[in-house]
């Protein structure tokens, strides 16, 4: 596996029994587009490199390709051409991607020639995965045949996300109410709305005691920091930073609530947010935007859900959950059943069958 090196960590390791090759390559959540042109860039030639050297000596029997972005498949050409088998796995829309996340480049030119990259790296690979049935959609819908389609939920492994793991915390066992958000601080996600929620909160209930803590790290944190000033509520907000995926279980069981605040547009209209199954997975009370994907996936009464934009309808959700403890405790309990059924133990059957269809017949 080759993948982005981190500052301090080593070029290779062995994770849960797979060889980890790590390229040096920044990579800055939440960059300008000439950075991450010039991350991607960098990755696409270096991988490329890498995995072509590596190849000649061990002949691997398949290449997997994670986007994005969707032309990291070129990395995999070499290969393709000795032939061995390209498994594109599109966790995003792309070209929606940019759009959302660029706007001021965003135009029918830059959208006309993601799609074209998009349906090119498409071409290029076997068969593609995705992470969800809107997704797929929109695949089918672009001409990749429902044959070449595989969806296989980016969910957490239960493993993992186990509540009888970490300390247990009861719904405001020491009298706050604590408010927990795990991901990037960049535009993608309305924080700034759960910001807006908190002060809200705050005024109408005085007395509660609440704080928020949110872990990650984006081009959004310093304009979150002074939001939370201008309302008043910098005390109540905690930005720890970003932590490993192996912390985000021990930082969800010390919260009450756990947030997915995703702002819609056409692109996060076909997302689901893991964190959304993270939470669940720790049998924490969820709440989270009025997505499409989400009301898919999720039946009125498990999870709850708030207007996309609005910080009353989220501080109205919020306060639901605090003032109906017979509710929360069921819908936690609906909600992680739920999570049980989409848990990766059984998206990994469908990942494995795609694996030894690509590979059968191949000297391994």
């Amino acid at each position: 596996m080759f993948g982005l090196r981190r500052p301090g960590e080593s070029s290779s390791a062995v994770v849960a029994g797979v060889n980890l090759h790590r390229l040096p390559v920044g990579r800055h959540q939440g960059a300008s587009l000439p950075v991450y042109l010039a991350e991607y860039g960098a990755f696409l030639l270096r991988s490329l490199w890498a995995a072509t050297r590596a190849h000649r000596h061990r002949r691997y029997g398949l290449a997997e390709v994670h986007s994005l972005p969707d032309y990291l498949v070129l990395a995999a050409l070499p290969m393709k051409l000795a032939g061995v088998p390209v498994l594109l796995d599109l966790h995003e829309a792309m070209p929606e991607f940019f759009r959302s996340r660029f706007p001021k480049a965003a135009n029918p030119l830059s959208y006309r020639l993601l799609r074209l990259q998009e349906k090119l790296s498409i071409r290029l690979a076997n068969e593609v995965m995705t992470v969800n049935e809107p997704l797929a959609e929109r695949l089918v819908g672009l001409g990749v045949r429902p044959d070449r389609l595989t969806v296989v939920l980016n969910s957490p492994d239960l493993r993992l996300f186990d509540p009888t793991a970490h300390p247990r915390r009861d719904f405001m066992t020491d009298g706050t109410l604590r408010i927990v958000y795990t991901g990037a601080l960049t535009p993608t996600y309305e924080l700034d709305v759960l910001l807006r929620a908190v002060a809200s909160i705050v005024r109408a209930r005085p007395s509660l005691k609440l704080n928020a803590s949110l872990y990650g790290r984006g081009d959004a944190q310093s304009a979150l920091e002074a939001l939370a000033a201008e309302l008043g509520i910098a005390e109540r907000i905690a930005f720890p930073g970003r932590i490993p995926i192996e912390a985000v279980p021990a930082a969800v069981a010390n919260g009450d609530i756990g947030i997915a605040p995703t702002r819609l547009d056409p692109f996060t209209g076909m997302s689901l947010s893991t964190k959304v199954l993270e939470y669940a997975a720790m049998e924490k009370p969820v709440i989270a935007s009025r997505l499409p994907t989400v009301e898919r996936y999720f039946a009125p009464d498990t999870l709850s859900v708030y207007e996309p934009g609005d910080p009353e309808s989220l501080a109205a959700a919020i306060l639901a959950v605090v003032d109906d403890p017979a509710e929360r405790l069921a819908r936690v309990d609906r909600t992680r059943r739920r999570v049980d059924e989409l848990s990766w133990t059984r998206q990994a059957e469908v990942f494995t069958a795609v694996v030894e269809r690509l590979t059968r017949g191949r000297r391994r």
